[in-house]
């Protein structure tokens, strides 16, 4: 049997003069695949009004559905912080231009049943591929209910507890944990699907934004908990740099593939953003923030997520480096023995190694291999 690639991206949210411009260095490698799947970080529309939930608010060009399914793109997430920025007007254009595009997408819906609704794809050896899609990056008001579009919740929740819990104002340790009442319905959505699928992938809008390898505990339990369940292989996105990937039980769990085909802040912004309020709390996540740059220099750092298909079950992951132009944000794809592609490897390399996580990553041409641990 052919062995069959899926190839998986992190952001994407398109709005420029020359939309078709964002994917002319990376154009061809997407098109060796038999399934793109990407993350649709922004609504798709030209109309509505700014949500009072939005921080920065974020939308795309209502055409760049059409672009996205032109360069491969056949399911995408449309689960995020920015799902409502521009209220349900903006939702409503996205979920149309995303269906006139022949996209399908998950974990936004028009209410509650819907934003839980699976996408599944039949590839060309009959082997059936099954998404899911969740956010754990939730502003107020953003989630759908019985009565309202919204995005489909796994919210976190964070938990302070004193060291010395008889010395008030002393020391404190965070925890944090998957909502239990999203964390069920997710895993019934699982259980669901397990069966009408050979390949289960869930989708997760999550993580510490901007701090590099950090990862929350809530992704580490609600990650486990939906490969217990029957979930494949879990897709993260949001924080806008890479993230450690990890095997559980033999199952990969990318925590986030960082931008890839997305715009720098400064296209959004009403004003730089460096002299925003917002800009103030991110400075004390990442360095680069602080000297007043818009994006840390880890934003630039990317990938394209490679996932090997063989009758019908995953057979190994890998990932080719990209690296955003400096310019525009534009992804360029990236060569084994260029100083940049080193760059990327090694970043992966050791924020791996920082998070104390085994996992090997091993060159082979323009591709690293994402390997477990050896016994």
């Amino acid at each position: 049997m052919t062995e069959k690639l899926m190839i998986c991206t992190g952001d994407v949210g398109i709005r420029r003069d020359d939309p078709a411009s964002m994917f002319k260095d990376v154009r061809a490698q997407l098109a060796e695949a038999d399934l793109v799947f990407g993350q649709c970080e922004f609504p798709l529309s030209n109309r509505g009004s700014i949500d009072t939930s939005a921080g920065l608010p974020c939308r795309g060009l209502p055409e760049s559905a059409d672009l996205m399914r032109e360069v491969g793109y056949q399911v995408m997430s449309f689960a995020s912080n920015h799902t409502m920025d521009y209220g349900r007007e903006a939702f409503y254009d996205t979920v149309d231009n995303l269906n006139r595009a022949g996209i399908k997408f998950v974990g936004a819906g028009v209410d509650d049943v819907a934003c839980r609704k699976p996408a599944i794809v039949d590839l060309d050896d009959g082997t059936k591929l099954g998404f899911l899609g969740y956010c754990s990056i939730v502003p107020n008001g953003t989630w759908a209910t019985d009565e309202r579009p919204g995005l489909n919740p796994l919210r976190g929740v964070t938990a302070a507890y004193p060291r010395e819990p008889d010395q008030p104002q002393t020391p404190r340790d965070l925890f944090s944990f998957p909502h239990p009442d999203d964390l069920e319905l997710m895993l019934a959505d699982i259980r669901a699907l397990r069966s009408q699928v050979d390949i289960l992938c869930v989708s997760m809008h999550w993580g510490i934004h901007f701090v590099p390898g950090a990862i929350a505990q809530y992704q580490r339990y609600a990650a486990q908990f939906a490969i217990n369940e029957g979930a494949d292989i879990i897709l993260g996105h949001h924080a806008h740099i890479m993230k450690p990937m990890e095997y559980y039980h033999g199952k990969p769990i990318v925590y986030c593939m960082s931008n890839f085909a997305i715009e720098g802040p400064q296209t959004f912004s009403a004003k730089p953003l460096a002299k925003t309020r917002k800009h103030q709390n991110l400075m004390k996540l990442n360095p680069d923030l602080a000297k007043g740059k818009e994006m840390p220099d880890d934003s630039y750092k990317s990938y394209y997520l490679r996932v090997h298909i063989d009758g019908g079950k995953i057979v190994g992951i890998g990932f080719s480096p990209v690296w955003l132009d400096e310019k525009d944000c534009h992804p360029v794809a990236l060569h084994n023995g260029e100083e940049r592609f080193d760059k990327v490897v090694q970043y992966m390399r050791d924020i791996t190694e920082l998070q104390g996580i085994p996992t090997q990553y091993e060159v082979s041409g323009d591709e690293v291999l994402v390997l477990p641990p050896k016994a």
